[in-house]
């Protein structure tokens, strides 16, 4: 959108049901932040709006484990949530809750005008029942085996292993969280939203509007959802914790959590409104607003798909974009909370926040590394060892360096004050560095409007890095020796000093300027330095070569960052590895003393089986991937032809050990880039009980190329 007026913008929900970890940071928080901060500092009209999911049963769930109520845990958890966002510096103009009585009233008000206006069907449907409990079971009641990954503890609405959506009806042998029986199919009626009848402006609204500017892997899950067809989805639940469904027959039942909770964007829209006396409508009326919705993967569905569908029919705008992030894991798996393999950010906040001295710098060093390392295309993985090595070379090595030089310098060469710049003697070094200034404006503008915030971050790095090369290259400090016959520096020695001072001094302002989105404590930090008022840090004044005033006493320099000590790594490792050990000797089964043994997959057809070409091939050449522990680089002769495949067996074979090994290959999956590499196909193994890995080969050597059959 060209030009808005005003800007909306969103972060998924959290679910009030327990902490969250710095994967959820990375994925729709901190991007928004960076956004919004952009946006604010370019004086645009910009609310930007989230709040706590208090509804649905994986909250009523968490209060049975913890043997409480609902309401008690929502309340527990929304006070942490809120806290841990703005000490990591998540600046939201409201952090709501979806518990709040003005929501309520905002999700039945939607529910009422859809439902008259005959946009919501009624169907009486078979749902699952537990007669033992007398209830009927929502999606989180629900396990089973995931029909995808054969995970045995996959929920009626995704498998959280392998992150498939689901449905109740696609587990394999379900049973109920509450008793460990088999439910049973019972009658009752629900309103379902006939996502079916709107495919048509679906597929023209995403796949046609918005091809060029969304993402590819937004725009490709949308295209399998349509592609495969959509189906009437329910908008209600047999619940007693929920927003009630305000219809006189829906006695026991309340809004489907996946239906009320975007609601809860309107509804926080609303409370800033009233908490600020503004007019909230505009914001989700006016088509001269650009609503944009930060979300991670598992969301898309939600807000490109079902949310817009009912905005269309409920009146409102639809949102301009909604840039999606991919997953984070966590050295070398997928981050859970559940497995205790995860960060906790309020463990963060209180290993490195709150007991380090100047805590804001280690808010600004994770929120650099996790920008560094965003999701943006593809899962990322944050490790202790890599965020030691960011912080310490780029943020203190770099950026942290150029401004402590400087003002060290400044102060000994120039006497605490800003210097002359001396246009005459301005040479194409110092002209190139000006040049540097000036563009850093517009790339990073382009960048973050495109919302590559790591691209971006990038930038402003270079430019620090540019900055030390100049001033090493300059050397002001050897200038600063070339005295006179009367021991004194010379005139034309201490102008080529002040000349380079002032460029790296009008630099730092402007790194402030540029870093101020992605490390506002930073940035903030600068201006005190500077002793420069925050509205330095208007956008308008990027790319400036006359911030600071010639002649201007800046205060003494203050170390922007520390650097990460080998022992706090190996601490944290330690840590993790601790926490998941114990979470593992702690877990129980999930239902009451009831676990499936069986591990078998989905029955399929022969025509299933058919679709794979196995081959056996012959490992020619095999080396480890470049940072990958568990990968190995093979070239593999298929007789036909010779494939590069990245397999993970790294930690179970040298190089040395498989060269001519033959192996059974799938030599039809699609081409996956790994760590860089286009791997170009699976080589089958097999694993015991212990998790050693072995090949899958003939029992004689054959010629490469022959069909597994």
């Amino acid at each position: 959108m060209k030009n808005p007026k005003r800007y909306l913008i969103t972060s998924a929900l959290p679910y009030a049901n327990g902490p969250k970890h710095i994967g959820h940071l990375a994925g729709a928080y901190l991007p928004a932040d960076i956004y919004v901060r952009y946006l604010r500092v370019q004086q645009k009209d910009v609310v930007y709006v989230c709040g706590s999911d208090e509804h649905g049963a994986a909250i009523t769930i968490q209060a049975m484990k913890e043997n409480t109520t609902p309401k008690e845990i929502v309340d527990k958890y929304h006070a942490m949530l809120k806290s841990n966002m703005a000490d990591l510096g998540i600046s939201f103009d409201i952090y709501h809750r979806t518990s709040s009585p003005i929501h309520h009233e905002t999700a039945q008000e939607f529910f009422t005008a859809l439902n008259e206006k005959g946009d919501l069907e009624v169907k009486e449907t078979e749902q699952y029942f537990d007669e033992d409990a007398n209830t009927f079971l929502a999606d989180r009641y629900i396990i089973g085996t995931c029909p995808v990954c054969s995970n045995d503890n996959a929920y009626g609405d995704q498998c959280e292993k392998c992150g498939s959506s689901l449905s109740q009806e696609q587990l394999i042998n379900p049973r109920s969280t509450l008793s460990g029986n088999e439910p049973v199919k019972k009658l009752t009626s629900h309103w379902y939203l006939p996502l079916n009848k709107h495919e048509d402006f679906l597929w023209q609204w995403i796949l046609q509007e918005h091809k060029g500017d969304w993402k590819a892997n937004v725009l490709g899950q949308c295209k399998s959802w349509l592609d495969a067809g959509l189906q009437p989805r329910a908008v209600t639940r047999d619940l007693d914790w929920g927003v009630k469904v305000p219809v006189a027959e829906a006695k026991g039942k309340v809004l489907y959590v996946w239906f009320d909770a975007p609601i809860g964007y309107i509804s926080a829209t609303r409370q800033w409104a009233l908490d600020n006396d503004k007019d909230w409508k505009p914001y989700w009326y006016e088509k001269d607003t650009k609503l944009v919705h930060f979300i991670g993967k598992d969301n898309i569905v939600f807000h490109c798909i079902i949310f817009p569908a009912m905005l269309k029919l409920h009146g409102n705008i639809l949102p301009d974009n909604v840039p999606s992030n991919e997953f984070m894991n966590l050295e070398g798996d997928k981050m859970s909370t559940s497995r205790g393999w995860s960060i906790e950010m309020e463990d963060y906040i209180n290993d490195f926040v709150k007991k380090d001295n100047g805590g804001e710098q280690m808010v600004d060093a994770l929120r650099y590394y996790l920008t560094a390392i965003a999701p943006e295309t593809k899962d990322s993985e944050f490790t202790w060892k890599g965020f030691q090595e960011a912080v310490n070379s780029d943020i203190v090595g770099k950026f942290g360096n150029f401004v402590n030089r400087t003002f060290v310098l400044m102060h000994k060469l120039c006497g605490g004050k800003v210097p002359v710049l001396h246009m005459d003697l301005l040479d194409d070094t110092d002209k190139n560095i000006i040049k540097e200034i000036e563009g850093c404006k517009t790339k990073i503008e382009q960048l973050i409007e495109q919302y590559k915030f790591r691209d971006a971050l990038f930038e402003v790095i270079m430019l620090s890095d540019a900055a030390n090369k100049y001033m090493q290259k300059k050397e002001p400090w050897i200038i600063a020796k070339q005295t006179g016959e009367n021991g004194n520096l010379t005139a034309e020695a201490q102008m080529l000093v002040d000349n380079c001072l002032h460029i790296c001094l009008q630099l730092t302002a402007n790194l402030a300027i540029f870093i101020n989105p992605f490390l506002p404590f930073t940035a903030k930090k600068m201006c005190y330095m500077m002793k420069v008022v925050d509205k330095m840090l208007d956008w308008e004044n990027a790319g400036k070569l006359k911030l600071l005033s010639v002649g201007y006493s800046l205060r003494e320099p203050q170390l922007l960052f520390r650097k990460i000590e080998d022992t706090e790594v190996a601490e944290q490792v330690e840590k993790l590895k601790i926490k998941s050990e114990k979470l593992k000797v702690e877990e129980k089964p999930i239902t009451d003393n009831r676990q499936l043994t069986t591990d078998k997959k989905p029955e399929i057809v022969f025509d299933d089986f058919a679709k794979l070409d196995l081959k056996v091939g012959t490992i020619l050449s095999a080396a480890k991937v470049e940072k990958a522990d568990k990968l190995l680089r093979l070239e593999v002769d298929l007789g036909f032809e010779k494939r590069i495949i990245v397999s993970g067996i790294a930690l179970h074979f040298t190089p040395e050990e498989i060269i001519d090994k033959q192996v059974v290959v799938v030599t039809n999956l699609a081409p996956r880039k790994m760590r860089g590499i286009e791997s170009n196909g699976m080589i089958l193994m097999a694993e015991d009980n212990n998790g050693k890995l072995y090949f899958i080969k003939p029992e004689e050597n054959i010629n490469p190329g022959a069909s597994v059959n």
